[in-house]
């Protein structure tokens, strides 16, 4: 049997994968309470937050972090 995905899909399961992630890197680790998590991947599989993109995700603690990084993400890529 073959899936078909939708791209849409198929990114949202990478930022889930990338707000997932803790790699051993020397960065002080974020303990996020499961209540919050679950919301966030709510929001994540829903679309809420399809506009954000992928690299804010990547070593954030809560989908608030993740947020803040988007916005400092578009700063960045709007000074250069």
């Amino acid at each position: 049997m073959v899936y078909s995905l939708h791209d849409s899909q198929v990114e949202r399961a990478r930022k889930i994968q990338r707000f997932m992630s803790q790699v051993f890197t020397g960065y002080e680790g974020k303990l996020v309470p499961l209540k919050d998590t679950v919301r966030s991947f709510r929001e994540i599989l829903s679309g809420q937050h399809d506009s954000l993109p992928e690299s804010a995700f990547y070593m954030s603690g809560t989908i608030e972090d993740v947020k803040v990084k988007a916005e400092k993400l578009a700063k960045e890529l709007a000074s250069s």
